[in-house]
């Protein structure tokens, strides 16, 4: 039988987590990276894709719920709370779950993807729907837990960069250490800055090039966006809580952040499942439209982030996609339907 080795025990040495602490764990991490051909062609660099959406719930946020979620056993916690679009949400539930914990989560109502709705649902979790946007919810989420003993999974926890900073480790023992720029979608902004601190921790520094959807971009416009709107609901968020560390990441690295339009998400979103076979959810193809829209800007080698799964959103897949073809079940009616 081979066992499925989580995080916290793959790199216990590089995170805050002795020998005899709790682990809540379900095999994250070891996510697959895979070479891009036809993505290489297009833009004339070396392009590897990180397969995030291959953890346990379908996102990288798994990686940093498996350590927020062991802390917060750790203290004693038992209850967990994030605010979220969606991800978060269906991760801290699971996670919740596995711990034997209470989780609850708030997400804007009307603005989560069906699958992470279902998700949470499923896991356990209490869901709350708030009638605002993912910026409020964080603020009132962060009282909730000021005021109450409950502890707070959000990318504000430093738990939750801990988990997050191995898929950096991951991709320079899978490159051998033979990585020039990372293209990464930028919503709240933990990610980018987890990267960049596995990436520093291991003494690398490549290139850091964020992605925000142009209704969503605050990183881009240097102020916060009060409505965000994107199709890219996992990145639909205004005023992001690492700003000032992922905005330092980035320019230490001589990288940059920048727009794309729903569009050219949307575009690069079919181009990675018709071109490549990689079905990934609109949020995570920002990466991919960066990379398509800026060019490699001298970089030999890039790896494209995937945050998640493109099961993770069905409508936005079947709104987009080809229709089903009905067919009689004879078979000159099947060989017109084939050939045709």
């Amino acid at each position: 039988m081979t066992r499925s080795v989580g995080l916290i025990e793959r790199y216990r040495a590089d995170l805050p987590f002795g020998p005899d602490d709790p682990v809540v764990s379900m095999g994250e991490g070891s996510t697959p990276l895979v070479h891009a051909p036809a993505l290489s062609e297009r833009v004339g660099a070396d392009v590897w894709l990180k397969l995030e959406g291959l953890n346990p719930t379908g996102s990288f946020k798994d990686r940093g719920m498996c350590c927020a979620v062991s802390a917060a056993l750790r203290e004693g916690a038992s209850t967990v709370i994030c605010a979220s679009t969606g991800n978060t949400a269906a991760s801290a539930a699971a996670y919740a779950a596995r711990a034997g914990m209470r989780g609850v989560v708030i997400v804007p109502e009307g603005r989560i993807a069906t699958g992470k709705l279902a998700q949470a649902l499923v896991y356990g979790a209490r869901v709350i729907a708030l009638q605002g946007n993912f910026d409020e919810a964080l603020r009132l989420v962060r009282r909730m837990a000021d005021e109450h003993p409950i502890a707070l999974v959000n990318s504000v926890n430093a738990f939750r960069l801990e988990g997050q900073k191995t898929a950096a480790f991951e991709l320079l023992e899978d490159l051998d250490g033979e990585l020039d720029a990372l293209c990464i979608p930028v919503g709240n902004a933990g990610n980018v800055t987890a990267y960049w601190k596995g990436f520093q921790e291991r003494g690398a520094s490549p290139r850091l090039f964020g992605f925000q959807a142009e209704g969503a971009a605050p990183l881009v416009l240097g102020r916060p966006v009060e409505r965000p709107e994107t199709v890219a609901s996992a990145i639909r968020i205004g005023n992001p809580a690492r700003w000032e560390e992922a905005m330092a990441a980035m320019t230490a690295s001589r990288g940059a952040v920048r727009a794309v339009s729903d569009e050219e998400i949307l575009d690069a979103w079919a181009f990675l499942a018709s071109r490549e076979g990689v079905f990934c959810e609109p949020a995570s193809a920002a990466s991919v439209a960066g990379l398509l829209k800026y060019g490699a800007d001298g970089c030999a080698r890039i790896a494209c982030v995937l945050t998640g799964n493109g099961l993770k959103d069905p409508q936005t897949a079947l709104d987009r996609a080809g229709g089903v073809v009905p067919c009689p079940a004879e078979f000159g009616a099947l060989e017109a339907a084939v050939l045709g």
